[in-house]
């Protein structure tokens, strides 16, 4: 795992030499090992990167490294778990290597077979460079599921991409503009979507995707490979047997792709939180390892938070080498400051936080680090896949005239005016018919009502800020999700596969790759081998949500070696009480960050008035707040 930038320069190439060395500055962190550079000076063609050792220590790994036949050469990030495979075929056809790299073994693999057989041959993560010399062609390259970062942009002085935003600012100077219709898409999903950054001008190459430049500028977009694509012809293809074949299916199917991510030179382990995924990895990492895994939790003194006792049960049960640590808030606060130098984009996820606690406490023992990611959004893990298509149904039901009169009726109710009325009203009836701030409930119930479409729906559920667009500031629509076209599809799995191309690259795995190589750890997700999805998305829904349950088929396999009663309960998620700290420790910070003048890019009335009604306690703002905040933090840290 590693940091890679580089550029295409228009023009003198004098400081070539000290361009890359600033471009290749902030991806320190990524790469701790060592760095290289290459440049082509009759090109204007510089690749740099930054290592972090994890396959062949010696030198013989170093990148950037250039093919056997002098044309080809790359600068990679990344992991390709099935070299070994590869490199048997290479040497049969009359390969030479010269190290026990994964990085020459693609090189071989390109040089041979051309970039997209050798890109649908690889197993693994990655995000790469490639300069051809013979025909003058940068091609940047992303991985199947967008588990590796890469962005680009070009300018005036030439083209440059880097695993982050820093290398691709530092190339020409130039200081971008936050782009307004991206910080609205922000607003509402707490993370930046899509193809774009949140600078202007910067692009971010997509999962599946390669883009080619014969020139530093006019790219060439186009997919090696679709989840979309491949879900759909996954389930007109189908699966052939009951719940008990897909289960030993996914059984062995998983079993190779946790084998598959133990090749490592250095010492390897796992988070575990006690939950369905990573329970899952880890119980597998034991049985096909070969030895003793080692496993990493964290834990909170509030107990609504801390999942450490359900961590420590499956490791007991499972006989891991366990390690956790309880973390008190102190710590947890400590490391918000830290927060916008690992993400250096604006990101609001707030387990961000133990997401990288937990990777801390895994790279004081382990360079590698195998993660339960994925399960949730391949196996239909989230609750509005099942009460998605049922809110869906009735909705359908109502006219939407009857809908928006509803809605208009009940607005005073869940009005900051009446909120403390209704919430103590309810505060008064029996236990069993309580809930937590009623008011907030009946806004959520109240957002959805308006809804026009399937599509529709999924973006008032993922929303954070339903008017985004008022707040950022921006007078036109925000960028939409990516929405499957896939019509023979139901709408739970449309709703999962909007969840694979949306979710999962920009939150869930931005989340993962920061947190992890913040401290130089590479983390990888076996759940979401591409075999192993192509085989999950054969199945049909009722193997994956049904009988009252999600990830169905997944947890089958779980419980053939964990008894159910230590990994059956609600789901809590990796979150941390940041909405109560709002109110307590961190108060000065917040307000200071969202104090009327430093508000710059966003409606301060709007943001004021969800303050004062958060810290009132009328009603629980602490997703929109915590969007804002990391938002001010990152504006504030580029000042």
């Amino acid at each position: 795992m590693c940091g890679i930038t580089g550029f295409w320069a228009r023009g003198d190439l004098a400081d070539a030499d000290a361009r890359l060395a600033r471009m290749m500055a902030p991806l320190a962190r990524r790469g701790p090992d060592g760095e290289g550079a290459f440049v082509d000076r009759d090109a204007g063609v510089a690749l740099g990167h930054r290592r972090l050792s994890i396959l062949d220590l010696s030198d013989d790994g170093r990148q950037p490294m250039t093919s056997a036949d002098g044309r080809l050469v790359m600068t990679y990030n990344g992991e390709v778990y099935n070299f070994r495979e590869l490199r048997a075929e290479l040497e049969a056809r009359g390969a030479r290597f010269r190290s026990r790299s994964d990085t020459e073994v693609m090189l071989e693999a390109i040089s041979a077979w051309g970039l997209e057989p050798a890109l649908a041959r690889f197993v693994g993560m990655f995000a790469l460079a490639l300069w051809d010399r013979e025909r003058r062609e940068l091609t940047l390259v992303r991985d199947r599921l967008g588990i590796k970062p890469l962005y680009y942009a070009s300018s005036a002085r030439g083209l440059a991409f880097g695993s982050t935003l820093a290398p691709v600012e530092r190339f020409d100077g130039a200081r971008r503009d936050v782009a307004r219709d991206v910080l609205a898409a922000y607003l509402r999903r707490g993370c930046v979507p899509g193809e774009r950054s949140i600078l202007e001008g910067v692009e971010r190459v997509q999962p599946g995707e390669l883009v080619r430049f014969a020139a530093p500028d006019a790219p060439r977009r186009t997919r090696w490979w679709s989840a979309i694509d491949v879900a759909r012809a996954a389930r007109r293809r189908g699966f052939d047997g009951d719940l008990a074949d897909a289960t030993d299916a996914l059984d062995a199917a998983l079993s190779t792709a946790v084998r598959d991510r133990l090749v490592a030179d250095v010492p390897l382990g796992a988070f575990l939180s006690g939950g369905i995924d990573s329970s899952a990895v880890v119980a597998l990492m034991q049985e096909v390892g070969g030895g003793r895994a080692r496993t990493f939790s964290i834990g909170f003194t509030d107990p609504a938070y801390d999942e450490s006792p359900h961590a420590r049960a499956i490791a007991r049960h499972l006989g891991t080498e366990h390690t956790e640590l309880v973390v008190t808030p102190e710590v947890a606060w400590s490391v918000i400051p830290e927060l916008p130098a690992m993400w250096d984009e604006p990101f609001a996820d707030s387990s961000q936080i133990p997401t990288y606690l937990v990777s801390k406490l895994a790279r004081e023992h382990v360079t590698v680090s195998l993660s339960g990611d994925g399960g949730d959004e391949v196996f239909g893990g989230y609750n509005r896949h099942v009460w998605g298509p049922r809110l869906w149904r009735r909705l359908r039901r109502l006219p939407r005239r009857l809908r928006g009169a509803g809605a208009s009726a009940l607005a005073p109710l869940a009005s900051a005016r009446f909120a403390p009325l209704l919430d103590a009203s309810v505060a008064r009836l029996p236990r069993r018919a309580q809930v937590r701030l009623p008011s907030d409930k009946l806004q959520k119930i109240l957002s959805v009502l308006p809804a026009r479409s399937e599509r529709d729906l999924f973006e008032i559920l993922t929303s954070h800020w339903p008017d985004a667009e008022a707040v950022a500031g921006y007078d036109g629509p925000a960028p939409l999700s990516h929405w499957p076209d896939a019509p023979e599809l139901s709408y739970a799995e449309r709703l999962m596969l909007a969840d694979v191309v949306n979710v999962l690259p920009d939150d869930m795995l931005t989340k993962v790759d920061r947190a992890s190589m913040a401290i130089g750890l590479e983390a990888r997700v076996p759940l979401l081998d591409h075999r192993v999805y192509e085989l999950a998305w054969s199945l049909p829904l009722e193997l994956k949500i049904g009988g009252g349950e999600t990830k169905r088929v997944l947890r089958r396999v779980l419980e053939r070696r964990v008894p159910r009663a230590l990994f059956e309960r609600p789901k809590m998620g990796f979150g941390i009480p940041v909405g109560a700290w709002l109110v307590g420790p961190l108060r000065d910070w917040a307000e200071a960050l969202l104090a009327p003048r430093t508000l710059t890019y966003f409606d301060a009335p709007s943001v004021e008035r969800a303050w004062a009604e958060h810290v009132g306690g009328r009603r629980d703002h602490t997703h929109r707040l915590w969007d804002v905040l990391m938002f001010q933090a990152w504006l504030a840290g580029r000042a």
